[in-house]
């Protein structure tokens, strides 16, 4: 971004201040947007930007964090300001210099995360769609939760995971995985609980004074196993974490088939966003879905 002055003046009215780029720097920010810190010399803003199509994206994410913002629970980056910006769409963030999540926080996460998750609606879904990644994520509300998890989550990806070539490995038992969900589902009554969405470990790290931070979140209401099952899909929450969720809200039993049915969606997702080596494993994992449901 060449041209400052569209972005300062975004940021001038939404602080009610003026605010003048002094100097700025690109930072990591996924792989999805471009990602930058600009600062005056006194404060800094964390910055995505991406094509104005992409408007949509980066809206879902501001709404998404200002629901975890409302939780009062666990620190997410206040939202400054979205919208359009110079022919760009951009989103900009409080900027938060953080670390590893380690053990306090982690364990601090853990109650934290509890406390969002009794956050509770009367439906599953959401006010709006957003994003996984970069598929698009139906949160068409319903009172059933195993018709929800069925249609909004497990079958549009099949769906897509069909359309990009994997219907020979796939389709067949993947629909009957389908047809089995209210089964495996059918002892379970969880509550529509407010979730991050997106709980891999690189979206969770910790301020410079040890205090956990969440953030690139997918938030909708749903059974909050959903969330605790991906902290355990790629790795990098210390144990501290479970410990201390489980502590403030156990789980139920069944937990560990359920969390195999979850992260199944997100190993979809990876197979439809980055290709086939996720294959053998959404197999096998419907595989033995479909061996617990008999």
């Amino acid at each position: 971004m060449n041209d400052w002055a569209d972005l300062e003046a975004a940021v001038s009215a939404a602080r009610g201040m003026a605010f003048t780029v002094r100097s700025s720097a690109g930072v990591s920010g996924g792989c999805i947007h471009d990602a930058f810190m600009v600062t005056d010399g006194v404060t800094r803003f964390f910055v995505k930007r991406n094509r104005p199509e992409r408007l949509d994206m980066l809206e879902a994410e501001a709404r998404g964090l200002e629901s975890l913002a409302r939780a009062s629970a666990v620190r997410v980056p206040a939202v400054v300001h979205c919208g359009p910006c110079g022919g760009d769409a951009v989103l900009v963030l409080e900027y938060i210099e953080l670390g590893p999540l380690g053990v306090r926080a982690a364990g601090a996460l853990g109650e934290a995360l509890a406390v969002v998750h009794g956050v509770a609606a009367d439906a599953f879904g959401w006010d709006a769609g957003n994003f996984i990644g970069t598929t698009p994520q139906d949160n068409s509300r319903s009172r059933s939760w195993a018709g929800f998890f069925r249609d909004r989550r497990l079958a549009p990806q099949l769906a897509l995971a069909s359309d990009r070539g994997y219907a020979v490995t796939l389709e067949d038992a993947g629909q009957r995985l389908l047809e089995c969900v209210p089964a495996l589902l059918s002892a379970h009554a969880p509550v529509p609980s407010l979730l991050h969405g997106d709980l891999w470990g690189g979206n969770a790290a910790a301020d410079t004074a040890g205090l956990p931070v969440l953030y690139d979140p997918a938030v909708y209401h749903g059974d909050r196993e959903t969330d605790l099952a991906m902290t355990e899909l790629f790795g990098g929450f210390d144990a501290a974490f479970r410990r201390a969720y489980v502590s403030a809200w156990p789980l139920p039993p069944g937990h560990r088939v359920r969390q195999r049915l979850y992260n199944l969606y997100h190993v979809l997702n990876h197979l439809n966003l980055f290709g086939g080596a996720y294959l053998d494993r959404a197999k096998r994992d419907i595989d033995r879905l479909l061996a617990e449901a008999r």
